[in-house]
């Protein structure tokens, strides 16, 4: 299991986060000051940094830049609301594998934690391929028997968690909680909505509906 460290001193938005993340299966610990942050993040426990900049104790950026001047390799990705291009500049250039502004979305940033810590993993990472589907990862496109398709964010993250559970049964508790993160009404429809959206893109009869139980891609 990953170990993902948040040093975000707004408690709404560092709970919110740690909350998707652990629904998402990842290990999370937070802290709200720079320089715990520091501490924990040298300790060598942790495969990725979630940054706030503004910080109480110490600079977002000078905590970046320690990090690097160590040689300290744990993947960083800023989230703040700092979102000047000279800003983001100083994030990139100063060591962070990722920069995000608030406001953000989950899904988004979900996506962004999962490709950057596969960034530390051997070999090619860069799709994922299963029975005539392969998603890019990076580019967020789908490619259905060598044709391409555009994906929402919603329906990048919902084929990303088929693709990488091929057969296997996902109910829509889990696709909600992992798609959509917190905050959404438990009797929504938007899993079917999103589901017939994304069928519509990659041909209705990969997904097949598990009555009572779910979606499976075949």
């Amino acid at each position: 299991m990953s170990r993902i460290l948040i040093a975000e001193d707004e408690a709404r938005i560092a709970s919110f986060v740690e909350k998707g993340l652990r629904a998402a299966g990842f290990a999370v610990t937070v802290t709200a000051d720079g320089k715990t942050a520091l501490a924990q993040a040298q300790s060598g426990q942790f495969d990725l940094l979630i940054l706030d900049i503004g910080l109480p104790g110490r600079d977002g950026f000078d905590i970046l830049q320690t990090l690097r001047g160590e040689g300290n390799p744990i993947a960083v990705i800023v989230l703040t609301a700092r979102d000047s291009a000279a800003d983001t500049v100083r994030g990139l250039e100063g060591g962070a594998n990722d920069y995000m502004s608030k406001p953000f979305r989950f899904d988004e940033l979900l996506a962004r934690v999962r490709l950057r810590l596969k960034d530390g993993q051997p070999g090619p990472i860069g799709a994922l391929q299963v029975r005539g589907l392969e998603l890019d990862l990076l580019t967020r496109r789908i490619s259905v028997e060598g044709t391409l398709q555009d994906l929402s964010a919603r329906e990048f993250a919902l084929a990303e968690e088929f693709m990488r559970h091929p057969n296997q049964v996902l109910s829509r508790e889990q696709l909600l909680s992992r798609v959509w993160g917190l905050d959404f009404d438990p009797g929504s429809n938007v899993v079917e909505v999103y589901v017939r959206y994304l069928r519509a893109k990659i041909g209705a009869d990969r997904i097949e509906t598990v009555r009572g139980m779910g979606y499976r891609l075949v």
